[in-house]
């Protein structure tokens, strides 16, 4: 049984000069824009500490369907317009729908 969905978009910012310029606008802009756009239930994003060229932003949502149905949105596109526009090729961006099949402790 499904506890929920995630849809994870993992950004990798190659240049270390631009990683500053990214996590500002990602959380000044793209996150605050997403999180409506998406119905998000709640939102976060991380750096990765074994790699620091890589950012992961995390939206949590009510069903795996959701999740997919965001990926193929024309909201999803224009939001990807937008970061292609601010970014071009400088950074590359991977998106997937994750289900929650388990999660401790258990919320109920």
């Amino acid at each position: 049984m499904s506890d929920g969905s995630l849809l994870v978009v993992r950004t990798e910012v190659a240049a270390p000069s631009d990683r500053p310029l990214f996590d500002d606008w990602d959380g000044k802009e793209h996150l605050p824009q997403a999180f409506p756009a998406f119905q998000a239930k709640r939102a976060w994003r991380c750096w990765s500490k074994l790699d620091p060229s890589v950012h992961y932003a995390f939206y949590e949502l009510s069903g795996t369907d959701t999740a997919l149905a965001i990926v193929h949105s024309a909201e999803n596109k224009h939001l990807g317009s937008l970061s292609e526009e601010a970014w071009g090729g400088r950074v590359t961006r991977t998106r997937d729908a994750i289900e929650i099949v388990q999660a401790l402790p258990h919320s109920d």
